[in-house]
This record gives structure tokens, sequence and C-alpha cells, in this order.
């Protein structure tokens, strides 16, 4: 059983990246962080009597669902009700992920110069926007196995498919990606 300090500590560690796959799913700033805040809940609420080690399984399967629960009632009530303003792309915090990214890039020692600074970023904003561009399920699948780090059995669980269909999404987003990415002059 994992105990309310261990609960909060896992919680704390997992809810920018919970955040910024939201995000990359609904486009809606509001959306994501009401997503992401049902999904803590549930974990809190439910399965607060589950040992640490489970926890980071059981929340993405909690998010994913929380998201799809998410779709499903955006379209029923878009079907209902005619709003247009539902069409619309949410804005993207610029500054949420780009620092750590850098951080993680970059060492103590080396100073870089603005222009690789400018340059840097627009990639992790090209990046970003192609991630966006995949499908649900690749989207899906590339960010558990690559942003949350998953193995294959791990996100096929989270997503509740066979781990031939998760190795099947992730390599066409990776070839999607790639292919996307290539165009746009950024070779890997």
């Amino acid at each position: 059983m994992a105990s309310d300090k261990e609960l909060s500590d896992f919680l704390a560690s997992v809810e920018k990246r919970a955040f910024k796959r939201s995000l990359y799913h609904v486009r809606d700033e509001e959306a994501a962080l009401d997503i992401v805040q049902d999904s803590m809940m549930k974990l809190a609420e439910y399965y607060a009597d589950k040992p640490a080690a489970e926890l980071p399984l059981l929340f993405q399967r909690i998010l994913s669902n929380t998201t799809l629960d998410w779709f499903r009632r955006r379209k029923t009530r878009s079907a209902l009700f005619s709003n247009y303003s539902d069409f619309g792309q949410g804005t993207e915090d610029d500054s949420f992920d780009i620092l750590e990214i850098l951080e993680r890039q970059g060492t103590a020692n080396e100073s870089e110069s603005a222009q690789d600074l400018f340059s840097r970023n627009q990639t992790v904003r090209l990046i970003e926007s192609e991630i966006q561009n995949l499908p649900g399920r690749q989207r899906e699948a590339f960010l558990l196995r690559y942003w949350e780090e998953l193995d294959v059995a791990e996100t096929a669980t989270a997503m509740g498919c066979s781990e031939g269909s998760v190795k099947t999404h992730c390599s066409r987003a990776i070839q999607s990606l790639c292919k996307a990415l290539l165009a746009k002059g950024i070779k890997p």
C-alpha cells in the first residue's frame, strides 16, 4: 500500500508530463488540465491502497481512459449542439517543457549563443507540432513509449491493446515523424 507521501510524490512527479500528453491529445489547455486533475483524483480515490510500484501504470491507464471519456462527451455534446468554438485550437504554452529539455541537453560549463538557443527552440516547436499531427493511437503509443518511457508490455496494458499493436503504432509514428521532420530540414 502506497503511503500518502508516496502518492503525493508520485503525482507531483508526473503532473507536467501528464499535462503535456493530454494537451497533445485534446489541443485545449483547460480541457487538458481538467483531464489530468480528474485522473489524479481517480487514482487517489480508487487506487490509493495499491503498492507504489503499481501507481505509474495505473495512472497512465486512468489518464488514457479519462481522455477517451472527454472525447466521447465532446462528440455527444457536438452532436446535440452546434458550437463552432469547439473547433478552434487551444494555444500552446511555449515555456512549458522547452527549458527542461534545454537544461538536459546543455551542460553548466557550456554557454549557448542566442542563435543556437533560438534554433533549438524552433526545432522543439516543430517536433511538438508534428507529434500533434499524428493520429490519436500512434500519438498515444509514441508518448507512452518515448515520453513516459514505458516498455512495450506496459504501454500495451495502458492502451488496452496487444504488444504487437503498440509496436505497429510506434513504428508508424516514428516513420511519420521522420518523414515530416526531414521535409522541414530537420535531420535525426
